[in-house]
Order: structure tokens, then sequence, then C-alpha cells
């Protein structure tokens, strides 16, 4: 996605507020590459969730209505997240991340972490808010987890900062790459 193209285009409008503008914008973009990457019908839904909006490929509902066959290497998964960030209004609960599925190294091998997609404490909540996570990423030993840490950091100690998570997939699963 060419977002410096998109911030152009919101200067070209002359867009006092870019936050607002990136709301209405960054939706549809988002929503047309999912759509142009996945080669299957897709069943996006929008929902609330603290101070962020998510949007999800509820894929499932389509093959509990008989819109398409059941297919296990198709899940359920986000799409995107964006909002302002919220210092977390409840202590994360530690144990609920370690019972998520399974041991996150039987499951997924020791390269990966349960991570979010908005941290939980800038108001990332649990259920489509987690997925596998590289693990230098989550835990900032890799460059690209430094950049990502200090973004997590910067939203939490400016609480009300726009921001926003768009996994890009591989596959079919709620693997990201």
């Amino acid at each position: 996605m060419d977002y410096k193209a998109l911030l152009s285009a919101a200067r070209a409008e002359s867009a006092t507020n870019l936050a607002l503008f990136l709301r209405t914008q960054l939706p549809f973009k988002w929503r047309d590459l999912y759509v142009a990457a996945v080669a299957r019908p897709t069943n996006i839904v929008r929902f609330q969730s603290r101070s962020f909006e998510y949007f999800y490929d509820l894929y499932s509902e389509l093959e509990i209505t008989g819109e398409v066959p059941y297919d296990q290497t198709i899940e359920n998964r986000v799409v995107a997240v964006l909002g302002t960030s919220a210092r977390a209004d409840e202590p994360r609960d530690g144990r609920r991340m370690r019972d998520w599925i399974e041991a996150t190294e039987e499951f997924m091998g020791s390269n990966r972490d349960k991570g979010h997609f908005i941290a939980h404490c800038i108001g990332g909540r649990l259920g489509v808010n987690v997925f596998w996570q590289d693990r230098d990423l989550k835990r900032g030993w890799s460059p690209e987890g430094k950049i990502y840490r200090q973004m997590e950091t910067y939203c939490y100690e400016h609480a009300g900062t726009f921001c926003f998570s768009r996994p890009v997939y591989t596959d079919g699963s709620m693997t990201r790459s």
C-alpha cells in the first residue's frame, strides 16, 4: 500500500484533520487490497472495541450459511484495525494469554509468540486481536522489532494517538507474514 501517496492526497485536499481523513480512506483501500489478494469470497464485518475499529473477515459465516463449502484451510481473520490509543482500563491478565489455544512453542514453534494487533496497554483486547507473531519482532530483538516496540511505546505514552495495524497474509490461515 502506498501510504505516501495517501498522505499526499490528504495534503492536496487540504485535510486539516489527517486522522479523520485516514479513518475514512484507509478502510476502503485495505478492503480492496485484501479482496484482490484472496481468490475466494469474503465476509468483511466492522465492529468497535474500546477506541478501535476492527475490520474482520468472518469467512466461517459463509460456510455456516452454506454460501461456500467448508474449507479447513481458511480461517476467520483480521483485515485491519484502526483507532486512537487509550491506556488500558484494567491490568493485563497474563494467564489468559497463556491459556489462549495452546502453549505457543508446542503449537507454532519456538520462533513465534502470541501477539496483539493493538497492544493491550493502548486498548487492545484478546480474541480477534491476538495472532501468532514472529518472536524477534514482538520482543523487539530484530531491527524491525525495535521500531515496532518504539511505535507501541509512543502510542502508550501519548494517549489519543491515531494508529493502525494491517496484516498481510500469505495463505488462507490467520498466520500473517
